[in-house]
């Protein structure tokens, strides 16, 4: 009798991925599950190499369907017709595995009714893809196990291991499939006894219906065949917030019933993502847990890719940091990031090596994405699903007390320094309101961006004065005030005073720093936004623009240093007073540049988010004072330096101490209440 591929598991192989379906049969996010029939991408008069991932593409008429969607693990083929699983969430990336795991090779086991052909085929750091092996399965009388012992050695820079399904002369249905470890490999007995707890933390701030929804997801897996029960051991939800998830009514009861004792809701004071996510990372270590899974609130998770950072994290060589990657919430196969790293020169986070931000695996799927097939190494992975060992956060402490910004990346080169790594995982991730929506450089997080990207970079720069990071500071300083963001620059230069104050108030700051922002921000027009260009006086301008052209994008060097030029010698003149009373022109949110601005002496600027827009007026004596204060907390920075930077590090251990934290959860009055609330099992 044949069986499933689940009973033909050893006792000592490790399911390290299942393959899966969309839990909500979405047909939008289904090519991040499975993928059509290839044909040749021609290319001129040349013949297409049948080997190179670029010369395919989805033959037209063959993208699966959700009708296709039998169940979670179950996928429906039709006759003659083929389907890949050579997609994000079901291609094993073998690279990942061979370079952060004690596992050397894997055991495919793909179980199928009807008739047809499983084909394995892997790929390497160059996306080019080889044809491994493949089996003629026939119809029987139930389901027929196909198993494949598959090698990793050969993915020292990258490659993917899939396989592909063909229908034959019956529908060919795949009933389940996983990669496990291999018997050609064993795990010695310790290792595949090691099974971690993990306690999944989720940090809210008046989202409750984002987050109940999470809540329920979370408890749907943890039940018997969901995929999670007995990973995830706890759920702790730290609510900074005044509409309390619990008052959710459209799912927390039933996340309520479904996680049972396994859930803790905890009432704290806003402390921001840093205090919020180290609460979670406390809770993990007095609960005694292996794992802590950082989770943001506004995200929609796939719940099998817990349990893959999970068992990857089990299975490393070292303690490792396990991050998941992010979809956008809107547009659902937009990986907005792959792998990310600090740029240590002018020290900003982007892109690691040759990866690319805001790929869309709908249009470009993994086979015709080689950059995709590439193995990256990461500085850092952000806490949208961050899975980190308590092991680690013994070794390093909690976050910083930083509010919100640079948590997750400081926290990853604090793991570097001490020789702990970390990996973005591929087939780990969620979906998250994208910040594609949002100009957080501008509004009241200026602050943060500015503050908490000096304190990273005194505490982790290699170089003696930072190296460019205060030129790059002042540089956009000087971008604000020549597009009239008055605010910004104000609160950058707080953020810099702010740090000459020294470490010794951040923890005190946490929860009163942003009234302190926002009454700052209150007194500058390009700070407050109104729904409709009707809210504000009728555009007015004394003279068109030259020839009829509005201001063009500087090409070059030299053009950018005319253009700024041109900018700087404009604000020493006197206002238009017709611009004072009317705004000369309304710009877009994606023009409003500085060299479309500095052109301007005012005008209506629309918000990142489309909700509103703000009237930016320029100001010669204010931007005269802005500029020499600038310069000098600027050179201040550049002089005092290596200064600060000792007593940064003097101070991190303490900052980031869980003792540190607990006098801070404990001694700050949450909203609306005398004391704050924690767990009901530690009253």
């Amino acid at each position: 009798m044949t069986t499933g591929a689940a009973a033909a598991r050893g006792a000592a192989e490790r399911v390290l991925q299942r393959v899966v379906l969309p839990l909500d049969g979405d047909q939008d996010v289904l090519p991040l599950y499975v993928d059509g029939q290839l044909m040749a991408a021609p290319k001129g008069d040349a013949a297409p190499n049948p080997n190179a991932v670029q010369a395919t593409v989805a033959a037209p008429g063959t993208a699966p369907t959700t009708d296709q969607v039998l169940g979670r693990t179950r996928f429906s083929v039709p006759v003659g017709e083929r389907a890949s699983f050579a997609t994000y969430f079901n291609a094993f990336p073998a690279s990942y595995w061979r370079r952060f795991s004690v596992v050397s090779a894997v055991r495919l086991s793909v179980s199928t009714t009807g008739s047809g052909t499983v084909v394995v085929y892997r790929s390497n750091a160059k996306g080019n893809v080889q044809r491994v092996s493949s089996v003629v399965v026939e119809a029987a009388g139930g389901p027929t196990t196909t198993t494949f012992d598959l090698p990793l050695k050969p993915f020292t820079d990258g490659g993917w291991y899939w396989f592909d399904l063909h229908a034959g002369s019956d529908d060919l249905v795949l009933e389940e499939a996983a990669w496990t470890t291999s018997p050609t490999a064993p795990l010695t007995p310790e290792q595949a006894a090691k099974k971690g707890s993990v306690v999944v933390t989720i940090t809210t701030l008046n989202r409750p219906d984002y987050c109940s929804r999470l809540l329920r997801t979370l408890g749907e897996a943890v039940q018997p065949g969901g995929g999670l029960d007995g990973i995830v051991a706890e759920v702790v939800c730290t609510d900074q917030g005044t509409q309390l998830v619990s008052d959710d009514v459209e799912a927390f009861p039933d996340a309520q019933r479904l996680l049972g004792d396994r859930l803790t809701v905890i009432r704290q004071a806003n402390l921001g993502g840093s205090g919020g996510f180290s609460r979670g990372m406390y809770e993990g270590l007095q609960r005694g847990h292996d794992y802590v899974l950082l989770l943001d609130d506004d995200v929609m998770v796939e719940p099998e890719g817990i349990a893959r950072g999970a068992a990857f994290a089990d299975l490393a060589k070292t303690p490792t940091i396990v991050g998941g990657h992010m979809f956008s919430m809107y547009q659902r196969t937009l990986l907005n990031a792959w792998a990310e790293g600090v740029q240590r020169w002018k020290f900003w986070w982007g892109p690691s090596g040759a990866s690319e931000p805001n790929h869309d695996l709908g249009m470009q799927n993994l086979r015709s994405t080689p950059w995709l097939h590439r193995r990256f190494d990461v500085d850092y992975n952000g806490w949208w699903m961050c899975l980190i060992p308590t092991s680690v956060i013994r070794q390093l402490g909690l976050s910083l007390p930083i509010f919100i910004k640079w948590d997750d990346a400081e926290y990853g080169l604090r793991a570097q320094d001490a020789g702990i790594p970390t990996a973005s995982f591929p087939g780990m991730a969620v979906w998250h309101i994208p910040w594609t929506d949002k100009d957080d450089g501008i509004d009241w997080q200026a602050y943060y961006h500015a503050r908490n990207r000096v304190v990273a970079a005194l505490l982790h720069s290699p170089y003696p004065r930072g190296g460019n990071v205060v030129r790059e500071l002042l540089t956009t300083q000087l971008k604000h005030l020549l597009s009239m963001q008055y605010s910004a620059v104000e609160l950058r230069l707080m953020a810099l005073e702010d740090v000459f104050a020294g470490p010794a108030a951040m923890h005190g700051e946490l929860p009163t720093k942003l009234p302190q922002i926002r009454a700052l921000r209150s007194g500058y027009s390009d700070a407050v936004y109104k729904a409709d260009a009707a809210d504000f006086p009728a555009r007015k301008r004394k003279k068109p623009p030259r020839k009829g052209r509005e201001a063009e994008v500087p090409k070059g060097r030299l053009a950018v240093l005319k253009t700024a030029a041109l900018g700087i010698v404009k604000q020493g003149r006197s206002v238009d007073a017709l611009a004072q009373s009317n705004p000369q022109a309304a710009v877009a949110h994606q023009d409003a540049r500085w060299w479309m601005l500095s052109q301007y002496d005012s005008a209506l600027v629309s918000a990142a988010d489309g909700t509103g827009m703000a009237w930016y007026r320029r100001d010669r004596g204010r931007f005269l004072d802005l500029v020499r204060r600038s310069t000098a907390l600027h050179e201040r920075l550049a002089r005092e330096w290596p200064e600060l930077a000792a007593q940064y590090r003097a101070a991190m251990p303490d900052l980031v101490s869980p003792e540190s934290w607990e006098r801070t959860f404990h001694g700050t009055p949450v909203a609306g209440q005398a004391t704050p609330v924690t767990d009901p099992a530690k009253r």
